[in-house]
């Protein structure tokens, strides 16, 4: 496998290179990858080697999947293909021409849910520097998804249309498993649903069949030193989310 250059690297990203490569305690390693795994959204423009892309994407299809159908499909972009989706997606969130590819959430989130989302936002804001009543900034922080918010390399997931839950499952798993190879290469992620909401000219842009969904962008590249990257979200107790029946 391709090993990036060092000098790429956070001090953070390099340590759990080392930590994957040097400790015997391969279970303390995976917890820390896993548990210390968040969403980025500041990357260096520095370029990712496609083989080492390839090789999380081919390992990463080790997930899971009823019946073994594997029914996720990618599309990596980079260079001129992601430079001209961005540009497509800005002009038309610029002339609010959103169309959403699925519904995500419920139109009225109930509690807990709906402060969860609030929480991570406002904190969010904070680490921006964005006060919560403005909204100007707040939208331009959310157009900073459709730049990928800086990465080198962007991936979408898209599956056969006519398939269901099991399937949303199986391509859920795909995701993670995407997302932890790529911090044991010293990459960070940022999945993004976003892209969703210009499903169309998504769809366009890549060639993406009418007859494929398209469930999720995401962000892949070397985190930057950025106030926003040292979010992290809360999480709820074992207690209040688990059930043990002997």
């Amino acid at each position: 496998n391709s090993v990036p250059d060092k000098s790429k690297l956070t001090n953070k990203s390099f340590q759990i290179m080392n930590d994957v490569k040097e400790s015997p305690d391969l279970d303390q390693i995976i917890s820390k990858i896993v548990s210390e795994r968040s969403s980025k959204r500041n990357f260096l423009p520095d370029a990712v080697d496609i083989d080492v892309v390839k090789d999380i994407i081919s390992d990463a299809s080790r997930a899971p999947s009823g019946t073994n159908t594997q029914p996720w499909k990618v599309t990596c972009v980079t260079g001129e293909t992601k430079e001209k989706l961005t540009t497509a997606v800005l002009d038309a969130a610029e002339r609010g021409h959103a169309k959403l590819e699925y519904e995500y959430m419920p139109a009225q989130l109930k509690e807990p849910y709906i402060s969860r989302k609030r929480a991570v936002g406002y904190a969010l804001y904070e680490l921006y520097g964005i006060k919560r009543d403005d909204y100007p900034a707040r939208k331009a922080a959310g157009l900073r998804n459709f730049q990928f918010f800086g990465a080198p390399v962007g991936l979408f997931f898209r599956m056969d249309r006519e398939l269901l839950y099991g399937s949303w499952l199986d391509v859920g798993m795909f995701m993670q498993n995407i997302m932890i190879l790529a911090r044991a290469k010293g990459l960070e992620t940022c999945p993004q649903q976003a892209w969703c909401e210009f499903g169309p000219i998504v769809h366009k842009v890549l060639n993406i069949p009418d007859d494929e969904i398209i469930i999720s962008g995401m962000s892949m590249g070397y985190a930057a030193e950025a106030p926003e990257n040292t979010l992290v979200s809360e999480r709820v107790t074992l207690d209040d989310f688990t059930t043990f029946l002997d």
